[in-house]
């Protein structure tokens, strides 16, 4: 085995229901696919999104299921200890053990983070090659990045997550790594364009010249993202797709894997 380090890529924002998850799943089987191997830290250690993604299809297997390509994956808990500067050191005791699990014996490991700010989070941010952000549509899921005006989409101010992530690129530079790259990527987007999805795609314009992402084409709203979930599969497993918009959906999952320049 080579003796380079995996490519660790973070699934991060501090806001739930953008799509995490399924979109982490997806370029997990992508680089799969592939013929990468692939481990999975899931830090949400409550909802378990996609620990029980993989679980599901490890379940489809096992009562004769096709085969599928797996990745190995790990949940890791958050410190209970009763003093915080006690619940901090464990954490990174415990996120440095996992990595030594894995980061040998895989090409990519994925951190999928929970949809709060957490320690294990930010020490998984700053550890990043890759950052992918996911956001909905909408000035709501923006707030997330920064204060935007509405009329001249002028930045008024950066988010404590735009600055948690600039803290983190500061740790990775003075620790002498290369940079990070941060992908911002608009998910669960409406078939339809709108006023509303052409001022969101301004305001990120805006906001990608203030704190350095990159802006890539994510994730339509489809029935189909949702439906293979209880058999842990994903569109790129299907042998046969049935529809036009399966056809699409397979090749913007492709086009967005292709877009982290992962491989």
């Amino acid at each position: 085995m080579k003796d380079k380090s995996a490519h660790i890529i973070v699934l991060g924002n501090e806001k739930g229901g953008t799509g995490k998850s399924t979109m982490a799943m997806h370029i997990v089987v992508g680089l799969l696919e592939a013929g990468k191997k692939v481990a999975v830290i899931d830090l949400d250690s409550r909802q378990k999104s996609i620990a029980r993604y993989i679980q599901n299809r490890q379940t489809f297997m096992a009562k004769g299921g096709a085969k599928v390509a797996m990745p190995k994956f790990t949940v890791l808990t958050q410190s209970d200890a009763p003093v915080l500067k006690d619940c901090e050191k464990e954490d990174q005791v415990n996120i440095v053990k996992a990595l030594d699990v894995y980061r040998k014996t895989v090409d990519f490991i994925v951190f999928d983070c929970p949809g709060n700010d957490t320690y294990l989070s930010r020490l998984a941010h700053a550890l990043a090659d890759t950052l992918v952000t996911p956001l909905n549509d909408s000035f709501v899921d923006l707030d997330l990045l920064g204060e935007v005006s509405p009329i001249d989409f002028e930045v008024k101010k950066l988010s404590f997550y735009a600055e948690m992530v600039w803290d983190s690129r500061k740790f990775r530079s003075a620790s002498g790594k290369p940079p990070m790259d941060w992908v911002v990527t608009r998910s669960r987007l409406a078939s339809l364009s709108s006023r509303n999805n052409k001022r969101v795609h301004m305001a990120l314009e805006s906001l990608q010249k203030r704190i350095m992402f990159r802006h890539v084409p994510g994730l339509y709203e489809r029935v189909i993202y949702k439906e293979l979930f209880p058999s842990g599969l994903t569109i790129l497993d299907l042998e046969k797709v049935n529809s036009m918009s399966h056809v699409a959906a397979r090749q913007e999952v492709r086009s967005l894997i292709e877009s982290l320049n992962l491989l």
